[in-house]
């Protein structure tokens, strides 16, 4: 069934929203637990990589064939990066 061009994007920019958080925060806190800094060094760092990391998730996100792909390809490494986060706390 044809989705209307609206809907088509309206699910990406949601997608680079939420998508883009999920995985930039995912990633700033396992980035935190693997650095090889200080605690604290490590935070910072990790957060400020994390801004660019979400950047480039939504570029990704209006950059891939569909929406759905687009979805995919940002939960699944959030969800990744997450459990393996949790796995190191």
């Amino acid at each position: 069934m044809p989705r209307s061009p609206l809907v088509l994007a309206t699910s990406r920019a949601v997608a680079a929203i939420v998508g883009g958080y999920a995985f930039a925060s995912a990633a700033a806190a396992l980035l935190a637990m693997l650095l090889p800094l200080p605690r604290a060094d490590a935070v910072v760092t990790a957060t400020l990589l994390s801004f660019a990391l979400y950047a480039a998730a939504a570029l990704r996100a209006f950059a891939t064939p569909s929406a759905w792909r687009a979805w995919a390809e940002l939960l699944l490494p959030a969800l990744l990066m997450g459990l393996a986060a949790r796995g190191l706390a």
